[in-house]
C-alpha cells in the first residue's frame, strides 16, 4: 500500500467514513426533461457558501459601530488589497443567492414536490427562504451608508404598524426609538451570528430530508412512467450529477466574479441622522413587491388603516405559502388546479409589482 492508501484506511477504521459515504454512492436523481431545476438547491448552497466564505474575510477588518462602520468599510474598499473585489463578491453573491433560492422554492411548487411525504421537506426550505431575506435585511445597515440607513428606517417603521406588539417589536429591532448605532450593533449580530447559526442547522435539517425522500418528480413525468416504465431513468448523484452541478459552481462563480470586477458594489455618502431623506429612496428589489404593494394600498380602507392591512396580508400569504401541502389536503384531488393556478399568480403578482417599484418614482 502507498502512503495515500494507508492514511485512507487508517481515517476509515477510526471514522468509518466507507459506511457514512454509501447512501451518497447508492442516491440517484431522476433523469426526465425538468431535470434542469434540480440545480437550482445546489446552487443556492455554494452561493451561501461563498458568503460566508467572504463574510469571514470582511469581518477581519469591518468595525460595527456608528462612528466606525462607514469608515472601515471605506477602508476595505480602498486600501485593503482585493477588498473591493471581495466586497463586491459578497453583495452579488447575496443577491444571486435571493435569486437561486426564489427560483428553487417556484419550481418546487410548480412541480408539487411538497407533497407527501415531503412536507417537512418543503417547510424547512421555505423557512430557509425566510432566513435568506433576513439576511439580506440585517446586511443591507451594516455599511451604515445614506441609503441603507433611511431603507432601515422605513423597513422597521413597517414592523412598528403591527397591532398591540408593533411597537415594542421596532424598539427591539432599533435597540431605540431611533435608527442609531444600536441598531447597527443589533444588526450586526444578527447578520453574523443568530442567523447563521439558525441557518446552518436548518440547512442540515432539509439536506437530510432530501436524502431520506430523495429528488421529486413532477406530476406529469411521474404519470408518463407509470403508463411507460421502460422510460424511467435515473443516474448515481455521485459521481455522475455531481460533476455536472460542479461544472454549475463553477459557471456561477464566473458569473458573480465577472459582475463584482465590472460592476462593483457603491459604497454611497456616510449616514447622517439629522438629514433628511434623499428622495426617491427604495429597498433592495427582493423586497420591492412589499414595499410597492404598501404604497399603492389607500391610506383607509373601511375605516381601516390600508398599510396595516397591507402588512397583515404579507402576513397571512407568509403562512399559507409555509403551510401549502397542508391547504392543498384540504381543497381535495378536484381542486388541485386552482392551487397551482395561485401560485402563477403569486409568481406574476411579485414579478410586476417589482418591476413597477423599480421604474416608480
Amino acid at each position: 500500500m502507498n502512503a495515500t492508501a494507508r492514511v485512507q484506511t487508517w481515517i476509515d477504521e477510526r471514522l468509518n467514513l466507507e459506511e457514512a459515504l454509501s447512501p451518497l454512492r447508492e442516491k440517484t436523481v431522476p433523469v426526465h426533461r425538468h431535470s434542469t431545476w434540480y440545480f437550482l438547491g445546489g446552487l443556492t448552497l455554494f452561493l451561501f457558501g461563498i458568503q460566508l466564505l467572504t463574510g469571514v474575510l470582511l469581518l477581519l477588518y469591518y468595525h460595527p459601530s456608528a462612528g466606525e462602520a462607514y469608515e472601515s468599510v471605506q477602508n476595505i474598499t480602498n486600501r485593503v488589497q482585493f477588498g473591493w473585489l471581495v466586497r463586491s463578491i459578497h453583495s452579488w453573491s447575496a443577491n444571486l443567492m435571493v435569486f437561486c433560492a426564489f427560483a428553487h422554492m417556484f419550481s418546487v411548487a410548480l412541480a408539487r414536490a411538497y407533497r407527501k411525504p415531503r412536507e417537512l421537506t418543503w417547510i424547512s426550505g421555505v423557512i430557509l427562504l425566510f432566513l435568506v431575506l433576513g439576511f439580506g435585511f440585517s446586511g443591507y445597515l451594516l455599511p451604515w451608508n445614506t441609503r441603507a440607513f433611511f431603507a432601515t428606517k422605513v423597513g422597521t417603521e413597517v414592523a412598528g404598524q403591527l397591532p398591540v406588539l408593533g411597537h415594542a417589536i421596532m424598539v427591539f429591532m432599533r435597540g431605540g426609538e431611533d435608527v442609531s448605532g444600536a441598531t447597527l450593533t443589533r444588526f450586526f449580530g444578527l447578520h453574523i451570528a443568530i442567523l447563521p447559526a439558525l441557518t446552518i442547522g436548518i440547512l442540515i435539517s432539509h439536506l437530510m430530508l432530501v436524502q431520506k425522500f430523495g429528488a421529486s418528480v413532477p406530476e406529469s413525468v411521474e404519470k408518463d412512467w407509470e403508463k411507460h416504465p421502460e422510460r424511467k431513468k435515473e443516474m448515481l448523484f455521485f459521481p455522475n450529477f455531481f460533476l455536472r452541478e460542479l461544472i454549475g459552481w463553477y459557471a456561477a462563480l464566473a458569473v458573480v466574479i465577472a459582475l463584482a470586477v465590472f460592476l462593483p458594489s457603491e459604497l454611497g455618502t456616510k449616514a447622517d441622522p439629522f438629514s433628511p431623506a434623499p428622495p426617491g429612496i427604495k429597498p433592495e428589489w427582493y423586497f420591492l413587491a412589499q414595499f410597492q404593494t404598501l404604497k399603492l394600498i389607500p391610506a383607509h380602507i373601511l375605516s381601516l388603516d390600508g398599510e396595516l392591512l397591507g402588512i397583515l396580508g404579507f402576513g397571512l400569504g407568509g403562512a399559507a405559502w409555509l403551510g401549502l401541502p397542508f391547504i392543498e389536503d384540504f381543497v381535495g384531488a378536484r381542486r388541485v388546479r386552482w392551487v397551482k393556478v395561485g401560485i402563477i399568480f403569486v409568481m406574476i403578482y411579485l414579478a410586476s409589482m417589482s418591476v413597477l417599484g423599480y421604474v416608480s418614482r
